[in-house]
């Protein structure tokens, strides 16, 4: 029997923005995880994604970004994404348990931004970091992610023109033990493989089945 969704809503300064949680019993964590610049939490990706690692024993948290909930199509400013970002996850830790955070892209960046300063996330899954935009590695966005002392997993494709092969090896060098890294080969920045079409639902909720052990693994779990 699947793991129900609870949809509520998160109180913001301005106004308030879509909510869904997906707790399985006796979840080993919560992820709460945020979705990326084009699409809002009900994009299919992230919603197999969030099902499928419930099925891992992995409790979920997802919310909606202002933009998003506005209908607007352009980002907030940082600071209006990182203040929904750590309200969601003082929401979600209110719950108890270990939490860890990560998203999509924009979401997992805004993410790792938060922990760099302080947000106690006890690890980040990154499902496509923006290392740096597309056609353009030298504008590297990594800095901050140096100042983070916790496990962190990247999920990404080997043809992300987000995240070049190489500039992202030399940051998971540098990184050392913290980080691990997922490839998916030929994998774009939706993880999408040429010659392969999916359902965006599969292709979440393949990843899942690589997050969940690492979170369970995170939150001292098996």
């Amino acid at each position: 029997m699947a793991t129900p969704e609870a949809r509520g809503e998160l109180a913001l300064a301005g106004g308030s923005v879509g909510t869904i949680r997906i707790a399985p019993r006796d979840p080993a964590a919560t992820l709460v995880i945020a979705h990326g610049a084009g699409a809002g939490m009900d994009h299919p990706f992230l919603a197999g994604f969030c099902r499928a690692i419930a099925e891992e024993g992995v409790a979920t948290f997802r919310f909606n970004f202002p933009y998003v909930e506005r209908g607007r199509r352009s980002p907030d400013p940082e600071v209006k994404l990182r203040e929904a970002w750590h309200t969601a996850f003082e929401t979600a830790s209110a719950e108890g348990g270990v939490v860890l955070a990560g998203g999509k892209s924009l979401g997992g960046r805004i993410a790792s931004m938060c922990v760099a300063d302080g947000m106690p996330a006890a690890g980040l899954v990154f499902l496509g970091y923006p290392l740096h935009p597309p056609g353009k590695p030298e504008r590297i966005r990594d800095e901050h992610l140096y100042g983070i002392r916790v496990p962190l997993l990247f999920l990404q494709g080997t043809r992300d023109p987000f995240a070049r092969p190489e500039s992202l090896a030399r940051v998971l060098a540098r990184l050392g033990d913290l980080a691990e890294l997922y490839p998916v080969e030929a994998g774009d920045h939706s993880f999408n493989v040429p010659g392969r079409k999916r359902d965006p639902r599969e292709v979440g909720a393949e990843l899942a089945v690589v997050a969940g052990p690492f979170v369970r693994r995170v939150a001292g779990a098996r």
